[in-house]
């Protein structure tokens, strides 16, 4: 008996430390959803990504509005370093559009700092400067009600590694019709 009430005992301060005096939860504790705002699929089709990394983001009041309404466009945006800082560049988060007048808005283009941890940042830095890679953002989210860009480092693909790749998901889709055909006439 004194065994089951210790057990319970922990299970209920666990539970007690997820909540704050008043009952609400903890910030970060909710909505670990991925809500996804937009992605960029060229990205995908252009580089051969080899590595990814989750970073927040740093943005003004009306940008996070503009990007809770998706209101972005990442196909031209890249990730550069510098000064030991990761910045997204060439990102488009236009207005938003329920703002009073232009002086309380952003400015859509402008440089955006990235967060990382510092041994990420350093560890991305060495593999960019040593293998010539490129780094590329793949899509923006939410978590937690936090504005997260998920960065991929990777190398150009050439035209005939484009055709490459086509022809090898015809091929793929080709094999699972004859397959999921062959399947049919059994039953």
């Amino acid at each position: 008996m004194a065994i089951s009430q210790g057990y319970d005992r922990c299970v209920s301060t666990k539970k007690a430390n997820k909540r704050t005096k008043n009952g609400k939860q903890k910030p970060g504790v909710t909505g670990l959803d991925k809500k996804i705002v937009a992605t960029n699929r060229r990205a995908r089709r252009d580089y051969e990504i080899t590595d990814t990394f989750e970073c927040g983001m740093v943005l003004r009041g009306s940008e996070v509005k503009s990007l809770r309404e998706s209101q972005v466009q990442m196909t031209e945006a890249y990730g550069r370093i510098d000064d030991g800082e990761l910045w997204l560049l060439g990102l488009n988060i236009s207005p938003y559009a329920s703002t009073g007048s232009a002086s309380f808005g952003h400015v859509p283009d402008r440089h955006r700092k990235l967060l990382l941890h510092r041994t990420e940042l350093d560890r991305i830095e060495a593999r960019v400067q040593r293998e010539r890679l490129a780094l590329i953002p793949l899509s923006i989210y939410f978590i937690g009600g936090r504005a997260k860009v998920e960065i991929g480092i990777g190398r150009g693909k050439k035209e005939f590694d484009r055709r490459h790749d086509i022809a090898k998901r015809d091929a793929d889709r080709e094999a699972e019709r004859a397959m999921s055909k062959a399947n049919h006439r059994r039953y």
